[in-house]
């Protein structure tokens, strides 16, 4: 009995030939991203030298069969690399960061409260004093009238709108959400 609880366990640890071959596909893909990429953003990644020129050599290739085992060459390297690191740099360059989703997801949030609830409006103004109170209850108001009417959601995009020009991006409140997160 305690010879299958050991043997149970090493099948947990082993992934399967699936999970593999999966692996090693995702590998390859993000090898393929770093094939696309110019000299300068290669170096600011940072890559082993073995690494980097395979990459440079993948770029000269252009026989299918030639680039596919590249593909898959640097595929096996990447295995060494910490992966984590590079996909985090695409994000960056993609304008995708976690800051930037956190602004957006408070905006939704006030969006969502200040057409729920009519007392969101006097926190609004005293958090940005700044902030049109009257433009957005107009808008909160025809957003309501649109969805009754079922048409299409132009105030409520509107809202959106002027909640990105009243909250800064770098504002606190995006740095406590990050810190609840």
């Amino acid at each position: 009995m305690q010879n299958d609880l050991k043997d149970d366990s090493e099948e947990d640890v082993i992934p399967s030939k699936t999970r593999r071959k999966q692996e090693m596909h995702a590998l390859q893909d993000i090898g393929e991203q770093l094939v696309e990429l110019n000299s300068k953003q290669l170096a600011e990644l940072g890559l082993p030298e073995i690494l980097m020129d395979a990459v440079i050599e993948a770029k000269r290739m252009h026989k299918h069969e030639a680039r596919r085992r590249q593909m898959q060459f640097i595929g096996r390297l990447m295995r060494e690399v910490d992966v984590a690191l590079i996909q985090k740099k695409f994000a960056s360059w993609g304008g995708v960061t976690v800051q930037h989703t956190a602004w957006l997801h408070l905006l939704e949030r006030w969006r969502d409260r200040l057409l729920a609830d009519e007392q969101a409006f006097a926190e609004l103004g005293r958090e940005h004093p700044a902030a049109d109170l009257q433009r957005l209850r107009t808008l909160t108001r025809n957003a309501h009238k649109e969805k009754l009417a079922n048409k299409p959601p132009k105030s409520f995009r509107a809202i959106f709108h002027e909640l990105q020009a009243i909250i800064p991006e770098a504002s606190e409140q995006v740095g406590a959400a990050i810190e609840r997160a």
